[in-house]
Parts: C-alpha cells; structure tokens; sequence
C-alpha cells in the first residue's frame, strides 16, 4: 500500500497487440552464413499451434512433453560422448516458439566438415524414438529426477526469492503460465506425475516430430557456404534414415556399489570453536582439516569445497595442458564402478554433486548434496582420491569436440582479441594463452591421469569447508567414515611462483579482425600491489564510481557507448598485483574521443577523487549486497575457503561493513593516484578489418 497506493490507471492504457502467424502445412528450408560464424548448426522446427495451460489436464500433458524431452536428451548426450562424436553437441526442446505458435526443435552443432554424419545422428536417434519408443527403466528414472526436483522446491518454498515470484508472475500475465503456488505445484506434480506411462510419452512425440509446418535451417561460416547441403539432399537423408530397420536403444544400467571397496574409518582427534562465525574446526586422524558450519539459510542445502596446495605450478610446460585438463577428463569419465554414462543415471534421483578440479596452484573438489545425498557426496570424495578412472571414449569425445570448436575460432573477432592481447602480455607463454588447434595435440590421456592420481594422492593436506543445514553429531561419523579413510603420504607441496606477470611498462596494441562497424576498447592497468583490508575496498570503490562516472559520460552525455564498466581485481599469491581494466564498445569514428574522455576522468579521480554522491552509492550498495548475501550457505563458503587458502582470519569479514563505511573520496583518490600510474596503461584495441584500397 505504502509503495503502490498512488499509482491509477491511465485514461487510455496501450492495447498490448496479438499477433497471429498461420500455419499454412509447408515445409521451408534455409541456409545462413556468416564469416564470424565459428561453426555450423542445424536445426529442425516443427511448429505447431500454441496449447495454453489452462486446465489439470494440460498441466499433466506439459509434464509428459518435459518427460519427452528429457529423455531425448539423455540419449543425446550419452551419444556426444561416444569416442568418435557425430557432433559437439545437440538437443531437443518443445514449448512456447512465437507469438501464437509452441514447437519441437532439433538442433545439433556439427563438427568441421561433417554436417551429413551430425544430421543423419540426430534424425537417427529420433526414428529410433519413433520405431521402438522408450524403455520403463528410462521412464523411471526420468520420473524420479523430477520428482526429486519438486521436492527439493517443495522443501525450500519458504526460502525462495522474491525474484521466482515475479518472473512466474510475468509468465502468467505475458504468457498465460500457470502461476501455481507452491503448495499446489507440489501436490499435483506428484499426483500427475506417477500416472504419466511410456503409451503417452510416446504418443506425444509422434504427434509433434512431423513432416508438416517444418523447417530445416543450417547456420555456418561463410567459408562453408559451398559445403552447405541442399534441401534435396536434406531430404534424402530424412527418407533413407527413415526407411533403415534400426535396433532399439539399450539403457544399461549398473547395479554395482559406486565404490570397489569401502574406506577404513579415522577418528577425529581434535575440535575447536571458532567464535563469531559459529564453525568449527575440526583435525582428523589423517592430517585433514575440517570446518564445519551449519545453517538455516536453506531448509536442504550443504555446500563443500576443499582445496590443497600444488596444483598446476608445480609441473613443466610440456606437462601443463595434461595437468591443466586433467581435472575435467577424470570429472567426465565416471567414478569407482561407474562409466560416465553410468553414472548420471545412477545420480539421476538424487541432489548430489561433486567435482574436483587442478587450478595453477591447487587442487580442489566443489560439491553439494541435500541431506538424503551427503552421505553419496562423501563416496564421491572418497573416490576421486582412491578410485578416479578415465574412459579412453571421454579422452577421445573430448579431442574431437575441441578440435570441432577450434576449427573456426580464427573468424571469430573476440577470440584474435583475446589471443593477441594474453600472447602480448605474457611472451606467449602456454598458460595464459587460449587453446588452440596445436596446443591440443600436446594432452595426453595416460598423463593426465598420472597427475590427477598425483595431485590427490595425499589428503593431508587437504582443508574441507562444509557449510549447509547439517547437524554437527550426525555429519562426524561420515567425516571419520570417509575424510579419515583418505590416502596420505605427508608431503608438503607448495606452489610454485612461475614469474607469469604483466610487462612493467605500458603498450598500445591494435588488433584488426571482423566485419562490424564496431570498435572494442580495453584500457587496463597492471602493477605490484600492497594487500590489505583497506586497499582491497577502496579498489572495489574506485572500480565502482568510475563505472558510474564513465557511463554518466560515455553513455548518456556523449550516446557513443551501449555500455561500460571499470573491474578492479588484486590478488595475494604467487606475489600481490592489482590489475583494473576498463572496457566498452563504440563505433570506429568516436573510439578516439572515448578513450580521451576516459582517461580525462581517470586523472581527475587522481587528483580531485570522485564525486562524494557516488561513493555513497558504492557504499549503500555495498550494505545491501552484504545483506543479502550473508544469509546465503555459498557466500560462507567462498568467504571461509578463501580466508583459509589466503593464511587469513576467517572472521575478517565480520568487519566488512566497517570497511566498506570507512570509504571516503579522500581514499579512492589515495588509491588510484598510487596506482593507475600512467607508464602502467596498456591499451587494446580491435578494430574491424582494414578496408582493402
């Protein structure tokens, strides 16, 4: 009432026009292309006339196209990490397309050179559907995934945003989506839900996946415009594919323990308290530390993270694309038992997920689970340290879909941009540049499993955060059941400093590619820098008003930017830098101007500070940013796992606001006057190409 109670109806509202497209039964074909285009996709669109959910009825078929869909998908998936892939990835989707119109959409994105071998995949997959449907067990599994889902909504409605409200709210009004509440959603997908059968799901496809109202587009680089099929070879793909007497699909599932053999428990030998964060440390048997934090921010919510010292630093240049992908192979081939395709079906059910990862200095898992799944996530911990595999299938998938990404790369602007400037700053050293086609010869399957096995060979020295809504006596005995049991060998890693930084004096580079009337503007500053509390907010502040200045400028008073932001970032090892970088986007005729302007501001906070209005919102801001966050179980987290990683107190944060009040104009200035010195500007520039004479 106090927000809304003066607002009326105008006299003569706008009419929010309907507009209608007919379907008039034909069949359109089309072929796009573009020289920034990296690679080629496909797609399918079977429209059809939109169905609103009005009824029970039509809420319980909108869950059977979600069944549908979902299981196409799985097959798909499963398919795209075959050893030899028929293409990087694809998909299907049905619902709202335009205006009055739903649809079901196919699409896949090819690798170089074999749109046939992707099309001929995917259409395969779907007359598999339609020859042999779907088997109970997918069906099952997909039902349970959903089931799960809502409840874990369920379990969580009185913690839910503001922002779910609104937007199912807009969909209502704008779309006519059911705006069901919370109570009503749960009870009726698990009444609905149960009752959905394979007859139906399968019914659904055949009537969607037809030869009418449907159109086959392909998208691609100009450089394959020659490549591109025709609509009559399209065809004839479709008409051999579905005159071929294919086999039904298999859904193999494995009922083995995802572990081989079961861990040795520890003890806990020691606990402390550490006040006014409310968490605990605890030390176990093994050398493992843990902290532990429970909350009420969610209902059904634990988040971990862990981390050791090494990482990536501590291998040679010609090991560093092994270790640095290391990580992502062992993640995306299974676990213990389970292959990769195993294994999303046996997590299918269940809120659980654990990753490990090898950055330039650590080695780390991230995860989360809901109360029925930590003791799974704990298994999952327990078996990237004693049981990781690497399916040759997933080495291989992976190679053929880099490649696949990388083929065209070279067209894309952003991408030339991006390489030039890390080659520049960086003597074109392998770790800061991005992949490319020759780098990817140089990972090595049998490698990186070697340093993967090596980097979590040791858990002593291992640090595991876990906050969520716990209870601290029923989550020690799974610390000591798996964390204790961990593999020790008392090694103390520490990472190496590998001289990886910004040359100390300022250059302009100009970079030349793409067809745009465009012109992308990066200004940045690198330098040495003192860490602490006070120079670390006042960055934050100096980014945020000259981002509030430079769009006041650049934006509204001169229209030569869309838009424009400052990004201060400093960081603490291998030695404290600072970098600040400032980047918009404008036209070729006023990027000069621009880039004069910007610096003008820079020397004026330099010298005068910035305006005490904008500080003030930086620091309103800020109050209500850390509001919100600190009742979320991943802002304790990040904040708890980043103090320790640092050799910090954990409870510094607890004075942030103090910090963040104490800015003033005075100490922005101090701060971009000691640090944006101009010998430290590194301006980079792309431009569209140059126009032959």
């Amino acid at each position: 009432e106090r927000l809304f109670s003066d607002m009326r109806m105008p006299e003569n509202p706008p009419v929010r026009s309907e507009y209608k497209v007919d379907l008039k039964g034909e069949n359109q074909y089309m072929v796009v292309t573009d020289e920034e285009m990296p690679q080629t996709i496909g797609q399918i669109i079977i429209k059809m006339p939109n169905e609103k959910v009005t009824t029970v009825g039509q809420y319980r078929q909108s869950l059977i196209e979600s069944v549908l869909t979902s299981m196409i998908n799985s097959r798909i998936s499963e398919l795209s990490q075959s050893s030899n892939p028929p293409f990087i990835g694809g998909g299907v989707e049905m619902g709202r397309f335009l205006a009055n119109l739903d649809n079901f959409s196919v699409f896949f994105a090819a690798k170089p050179g074999a749109i046939e071998e992707g099309f001929r995949a995917i259409y395969t997959e779907l007359e598999r559907v339609r020859q042999f449907g779907f088997s109970e067990s997918e069906l099952n599994r997909t039902i349970a995934s959903m089931r799960k889902s809502n409840e874990t909504s369920y379990i969580e409605r009185d913690k839910k945003k503001s922002d779910a409200y609104v937007n199912s709210y807009l969909n209502h009004f704008l779309k006519d989506a059911p705006a069901l509440s919370n109570e009503y959603r749960y009870e009726l997908m698990n009444q609905l839900l149960p009752t959905i059968t394979l007859e139906e799901v399968e019914k659904a496809f055949l009537s969607s996946f037809v030869d009418e109202n449907r159109d086959i587009l392909f998208l691609g680089p100009e450089g394959d415009k020659d490549k591109m099929p025709k609509e009559e070879e399209v065809l004839a793909w479709v008409s051999e594919i579905q005159k071929e007497q294919l086999t039904a699909y298999e859904d193999n599932v494995s009922d083995l323990p995802l572990l081989a053999s079961q861990p040795v428990a520890g003890k806990i030998v020691k606990e402390s308290k550490i006040d006014g964060i409310e968490t605990s440390e605890i030390v176990l048997s093994n050398g493992v530390k843990v902290y532990l934090k429970p909350t009420t921010y969610k209902n059904n919510e634990i988040v971990i993270s862990a981390f050791s010292p090494g990482g990536t630093s501590l291998y040679s240049d010609e090991d560093y694309l092994s270790a640095s992908n290391a990580a992502s192979l062992i993640n995306s081939s299974g676990l213990g038992q389970y292959n990769n395709v195993e294994i999303k079906k046996y997590l299918a059910d269940k809120r659980v997920n654990v990753s490990p990862s090898i950055s330039e200095r650590y080695e780390s898992l991230s995860g989360y689970s809901d109360k029925d799944g930590l003791e799974t996530a704990f298994e999952m911990i327990y078996g990237y340290f004693t049981e990781p595999r690497i399916e040759d299938d997933v080495f291989q998938s992976f190679i053929t879909s880099t490649r696949s990404n990388l083929a065209n790369q070279g067209n894309n602007p952003q991408y030339v941009f991006g390489k030039e400037i890390t080659e520049a700053l960086y003597n074109n050293s392998i770790r800061r540049t991005p992949m490319s086609l020759e780098k990817v010869d140089q990972i090595n399957k049998d490698r990186a499993f070697e340093i993967f096995k090596e980097r979590f060979a040791d858990a002593s020295d291992f640090t595991f955060v876990i906050v969520g809504s716990f209870d601290e006596e029923e989550i020690k005995p799974l610390l000591e059941q798996y964390l204790a049991a961990l593999p020790t060998v008392d090694r103390k890693d520490e990472p190496r400093d590998l001289g990886l930084y910004e040359p100390n004096k300022g250059f302009n580079k100009d970079v030349y590619k793409g067809k745009e009337e465009k012109v992308n503007v990066n200004l940045a500053y690198y330098t040495d820098y003192d860490y602490n509390d006070k120079n670390n907010i006042n960055v934050s502040a100096l980014s945020s008003v000259l981002s509030i200045k430079l769009i006041e400028i650049l934006r509204e008073e001169e229209g030569g930017v869309y838009g424009v932001g400052a990004q201060g970032s400093y960081s603490k090892e291998p030695k404290p830098r600072l970098s600040l970088n400032i980047g918009f986007g404008t036209s070729p005729e006023k990027v000069d101007k621009l880039i004069e302007l910007t610096k003008k501001e820079i020397n004026r906070v330099k010298t005068e500070g910035p305006n005490a209005e904008d500080v003030q919102k930086f620091i309103i801001e800020r109050e209500r940013q850390f509001q919100v966050q600190q009742e979320e179980n991943g802002f304790w987290l990040n904040n708890i796992t980043s103090a320790l990683r640092m050799g910090e107190d954990p409870t510094k944060f607890l004075n942030y606001l103090d910090r963040v009040r104490g800015v003033t104009p005075e100490t922005i200035k101090d701060v971009a006057k000691k640090y944006l010195d101009e010998d430290k500007l590194f301006q980079f520039i792309l431009h569209p190409d140059k126009k032959e004479n």
